[in-house]
């Protein structure tokens, strides 16, 4: 019995020592130690990610930021005003999607398919994408339609004093939501994050 007890103190110790030796290692120990306590789900969805990330031409790292942000990974989480699943798609989202890609006996529960999820998060980021593709960055514009909504971005433009000239900064500091500013540049140094280890690299 005592020896099954030293065993497993010496398993335990270095299951630790490992853990922390690979937090540490990590640009983000905070993150990696999170990922590693999820048992892969942080991991999951790699695959349809490069999958939608191809299909419509989004870098797969912005796109997995956006998951982690929104969701942690949580297939089945359920946001305040009714996003659902992954990318937390709203209603409204959905319906507009359905409609654009004619999809019919599309219902709401549906969103917390990954796939289905991942096909309407990334066609609406797409879209605001191409929407802000005059400016230098598009990326913020479109998260923070993402997050807050076109009309919400035009005003902040219009509330900048540069109208429709307004860069990423203009945006910015123009923003009345401190909640899509954090959002903004939470996703985009996860994106970096991902690149700079190179999360998709080899597949």
């Amino acid at each position: 019995m005592k020896v099954v007890v030293t065993i497993l103190a010496v398993v335990v110790v270095l299951a630790v020592a490992a853990f922390a030796v690979i937090s540490m290692a990590s640009d983000d120990p905070r993150y990696t130690a999170h990922e590693l306590l999820s048992l892969g789900r942080y991991d999951k969805y790699d695959g349809l990610i490069i999958e939608v990330s191809k299909q419509r031409n989004i870098p797969p790292e912005l796109i997995k930021a956006i998951i982690w942000k929104e969701s942690r990974f949580d297939t089945t989480k359920k946001g305040s005003q009714g996003e659902r699943g992954l990318m937390q798609i709203t209603e409204v989202a959905a319906a507009d999607w359905a409609k654009a890609g004619k999809v019919e006996g599309f219902v709401p529960t549906m969103l917390f398919d990954p796939k289905v999820n991942m096909e309407v998060g990334t066609w609406y980021l797409r879209r605001a994408l191409d929407h802000w593709s005059e400016k230098d960055d598009p990326v913020p514009f479109a998260l923070a339609e993402y997050n807050a909504g076109r009309g919400r971005v035009h005003r902040w433009m219009k509330d900048s004093g540069q109208g429709s000239t307004a860069d990423a900064k203009d945006l910015q500091d123009a923003m009345d939501f401190p909640g899509t500013k954090s959002y903004i540049a939470m996703i985009i140094s996860r994106s970096d994050f991902y690149r700079k280890r190179g999360e998709f690299t080899d597949r």
